[in-house]
């Protein structure tokens, strides 16, 4: 009963199993060709580190400014809380119908899915004027 039982198992996952094994054949016998048949010239001009095609001015672990990362959070917070106003307009039809009272009655209009966006772009405008307000973003 138990080795019935395994046996199905493993015909189930041959296939899965074969896909895997081959993916991994195939990675191997690409990545030895790449080496054995590929160009193997090395010469200081390819070993010297790479920026576009210029020299690298400065260092790599130069500072950034605090300003710099408030702004590139304060943009995610809002673009990802501007991105919640699309699903919010594909159902607005859905949200903003109140169900009938009974079989064969008409649905109303109400305003639910109005005053869910009004608030929430309440919020939005008082987080961006509190954020204005405090200087963390803004023209010089």
């Amino acid at each position: 009963m138990l080795y019935t039982r395994l046996a199905l198992q493993l015909q189930a996952f041959t296939p899965a199993g074969l896909a895997i094994a081959l993916a991994l054949g195939f990675c191997g016998l690409f990545t030895l060709l790449a080496v054995a048949v590929g160009p193997k010239s090395v010469n200081p001009e390819k070993l010297k580190p790479f920026e576009c095609g210029s020299e690298p001015i400065g260092s790599p672990r130069g500072r950034y400014s605090v300003k710099f990362y408030q702004v590139a959070i304060l943009f995610l917070v809002f673009d990802i809380e501007a991105a919640f106003m699309y699903p919010w307009a594909l159902l607005f039809t859905k949200l903003s119908t109140t169900p009938a009272a009974g079989p064969g009655l008409p649905t109303g209009v109400g305003i639910f899915g109005f005053v869910e966006m009004l608030l929430f772009v309440i919020v939005l405008v008082v987080a961006l004027t509190y954020v204005w307000r405090k200087k963390a973003i803004g023209w010089e």
